[in-house]
């Protein structure tokens, strides 16, 4: 049974730093797929925050641009979200999430982020 579970959130003041985790269990191919990490705020949509190919490739969406950082860590089935100068809009429960198109999309029970300003 594939598990994804998030750890690493918490409460931070605003331009503080948070690294986020997301260790896969249950199948050994999360490598070749791309990895995505969402986030959902109080009384918005879900929306997608950065995404990593199996070849190490980047996307970022533009409110984050350039204070996130995703990476990956294949032999240990491990994706990361390093989240620099924080701001109060980055408050939200944050989501890894691994789509394997006709084989499922697989999420985890999220983990809250807040930010104080």
């Amino acid at each position: 049974q594939v598990q994804l579970v998030e750890s690493g959130g918490g409460l931070v003041q605003a331009g503080g730093s948070l690294r986020l985790s997301c260790a896969i269990s249950g199948s050994g191919f999360a490598s070749i797929y791309t990895m995505k990490w969402h986030r959902e705020a109080p009384g918005k949509q879900r929306e997608l925050v950065a995404s990593i190919t199996s070849d190490g490739r980047t996307n970022y969406a533009d409110s984050v641009k350039g204070r996130f950082t995703i990476s990956r860590d294949n032999a240990k089935n491990t994706m990361f979200l390093q989240m620099n100068s924080l701001k109060s809009e980055d408050t939200a429960v944050y989501y890894c999430n691994w789509p394997r198109g006709v084989l499922g999309n697989y999420w985890g029970q999220g983990t809250q982020v807040t930010v104080s300003s």
